[in-house]
């Protein structure tokens, strides 16, 4: 059975590897690695992302916690990060959140 995202799941991990031109970019220096999301009603919490290994690989995630997935219906994800260098953002990921029995 394929897995599935429901509303109010806590602890959903959401994982982001900033990429260019397919490879992982280091942002180990990073100040700032925010996981952006917008609900379905348009809604945009801001999350702060964790490196998943020491940033080298450009690897983040966030786990999600309560209030985060309280609406079933199509999210979107983005990655934001602040280096010395700039400011970049990810590609823009869409999933769906299903709802409870």
């Amino acid at each position: 059975m394929a897995s599935e995202i429901h509303v109010d799941n806590i602890g959903t991990r959401f994982s982001i590897t900033i990429q260019e031109s397919g490879s992982g970019v280091d942002i180990s220096g990073a100040s700032t690695k925010d996981v952006i999301f917008r609900k379905p009603d348009d809604e945009v919490i801001v999350r702060s992302g964790v490196f998943l290994t020491d940033g080298t690989d450009g690897k983040i995630y966030y786990d999600t916690a309560s209030g985060d997935l309280d609406e079933a219906g199509h999210y979107k994800l983005q990655a934001k990060i602040i280096t010395s260098s700039g400011t970049y953002f990810t590609n823009i990921h869409d999933f769906k959140t299903h709802c409870n029995l």
